[in-house]
């Protein structure tokens, strides 16, 4: 494994060659499985395009109808989750998060993180440092930040199986030199380092799973589980996966992903922006009945996100297992009180109807939310840790409920491609400059809710959808949108707009569509030249 980014704060503790061998031998393991696993997400959206749809797998009816088996469940420390803060792991938001209230913070590599080398390094510094008690932080203009006496669980969420980290780079037995894995980076750097520390605390080593697509990649990462164990000398079952179920093929597959990984499974999250995001991506050209509306009608409570919501706490308290709801996007405002006040309403009606409708926790995604979400669930839980005992007998949820997306009501207005483009190149602009989680317009935007943003945008344009209105959505009509909203943005030095334009017409004006927003900009511009020319 060689580095080929710079030397940046953190460094010297995270990249040791013992760290580095242990990531080396993760890819001699995974790497190629990773990439048949990618090959066969290829396969399946080549048939949902031309027409096929996603179905309840008949070669594994038996997991689904035996009703003997469970998962391992929670493991020490994470068994009261009923309050979850998410974010990312910058010194500052570290120390937040720490001293937020929470029962379990999900310090997040992924989605709230612009994969910078900074960044990535200096995350897992920061977790390293938190772990251990040193993590305080002073800032520019003097501002000391200090770690209170109880802190929540630590869950880490590392970058998905597309993703690559080109500041490293891997040498297999072929001798090609190629970039290295994100997940098993940031999986193996944070486990080789904490996993240890954290069972000596009482707790353990505890990862969120994301964007999975099928059984068979929750078996893939059941496979590095044990390797890890056997390499770490830790005993089998140690590591706990939490899995977010955020494409429309696992929410047809929770069952066999529980299944998959049993013996390391706490739970599963419905995570609804990027659950959205990968309906749109599905089902893009596949005609109007998957055109949705402006994305402010997209609430939980339309029939398709409610079978997919419902269906998840069935299945994981029939095995056993915790479901974790979503976040709430909406962020209180501590300059307008007006404002604040109608985040918190809706985050109270969120978290009351997840409470209501048998979750074990939920997110947020900013400290001053966590009294609300904790009062909700506090009133449903009482003494108790969750709500595993209600097995939600009465949900019966088919493949044509969560494939329901016509009967969702609204339209597509000229303020939603207006908002859609706003928050796509604003997100885009501040993705750039290094920060993954960005407050707009009073919602948290992340990597997901931009995802939606320009999927629309490139559907919409796709079908020729005319607005309320009356405007017919075009490129020339969206990019005079784009052209009115970068000249209505607060410029300044170091500012990335011009950038965030240009990727925004990549990624929702083009007729190709690439399948993860993120994808070309980080290796133009966010990988550094000799990271680059090392590839």
């Amino acid at each position: 494994m060689r580095v080929l980014g710079s030397r940046v704060p953190g460094s010297d503790e995270i990249l040791t060659p013992e760290a580095l061998a242990f990531v080396a031998e993760l890819h001699t393991r995974f790497l190629g499985r990773r990439n048949e696993l990618l090959h066969a997400r290829q396969e399946r959206r080549d048939r949902f395009a031309n027409g096929a749809d996603p179905q309840f797998l008949p070669e594994t009816r038996h997991i689904r109808e035996d009703p003997t088996w469970r998962v391992a469940g929670p493991g020490p420390g994470l068994e009261d989750r009923r309050v979850e803060i998410t974010g990312p792991t910058d010194r500052k938001m570290t120390v937040n998060a720490l001293n937020s209230g929470a029962r379990v913070w999900l310090a997040d590599l992924e989605d709230a993180t612009s994969p910078t080398w900074r960044n990535v390094v200096g995350g897992q510094h920061s977790l390293y440092d938190a772990l251990r008690g040193q993590v305080d932080f002073v800032s520019a203009e003097g501002k000391e930040y200090r770690v209170g006496p109880t802190t929540p669980t630590v869950v880490m969420r590392p970058r998905g199986l597309h993703l690559a980290e080109k500041h490293l780079a891997f040498t297999g037995r072929t001798g090609q030199e190629v970039a290295a894995s994100a997940s098993l980076v940031d999986a193996g750097l944070y486990l080789f380092h904490n996993a240890q520390a954290l069972v000596d605390a009482g707790r353990g080593p505890y990862l969120y799973l994301p964007k999975l697509e099928s059984h068979l990649e929750a078996r893939w990462w059941d496979d590095v589980f044990v390797a890890v164990q056997e390499m770490l000398g830790m005993p089998r079952g140690t590591i706990r996966a939490t899995v977010l179920i955020e494409t429309i093929t696992a929410a047809f597959e929770m069952e066999e992903i529980l299944w998959e990984l049993r013996e390391h499974c706490a739970g599963l999250n419905a995570g609804r922006w990027d659950y959205l995001f990968s309906v749109i991506k599905t089902f893009r050209s596949r005609g109007r009945r998957f055109v949705l509306p402006d994305r402010s009608r997209l609430t939980m409570t339309v029939p398709f996100m409610r079978a997919y919501t419902e269906l998840l706490v069935a299945t994981c308290h029939r095995r056993g297992a915790h479901a974790i709801g979503g976040m709430s996007a909406f962020i209180p405002n501590r300059r307008d009180p007006e404002a604040t006040e109608r985040a918190l309403a809706q985050v109270r009606a969120d978290k009351e109807r997840e409470a209501t409708a048998g979750y074990d926790g939920s997110w947020v995604a900013h400290p001053d939310l966590v009294p609300v979400a904790r009062e909700v669930f506090d009133d449903v839980l009482g003494a108790r840790p969750d709500q595993r005992h209600r097995l939600r007998d009465d949900v019966h949820v088919t493949a044509a409920d969560l494939l329901d997306v016509g009967s969702v009501p609204g339209a597509v207005t000229d303020a939603g491609v207006r908002a859609n483009v706003s928050v796509a190149l604003r997100y885009l602009e501040s993705w750039l400059r290094g920060t993954g989680a960005a407050a707009i317009d009073g919602l948290m935007e992340d990597a997901a809710t931009a995802e939606i943003s320009r999927s629309q945008l490139w559907q919409w344009i796709h079908h020729e959808v005319r607005t309320e209105e009356g405007t017919r959505v075009t490129r020339a009509a969206v990019e005079q949108v784009l052209e009115e909203v970068l000249a209505a943005q607060p410029r300044g030095a170091g500012d990335r707009f011009d950038d965030a334009a240009t990727v925004l017409r990549q990624v929702a004006l083009g007729e190709d569509y690439p399948t993860f927003l993120t994808l070309c900009p980080y290796s133009q511009l966010l990988v550094e030249p000799q990271a680059g020319a090392g590839r």
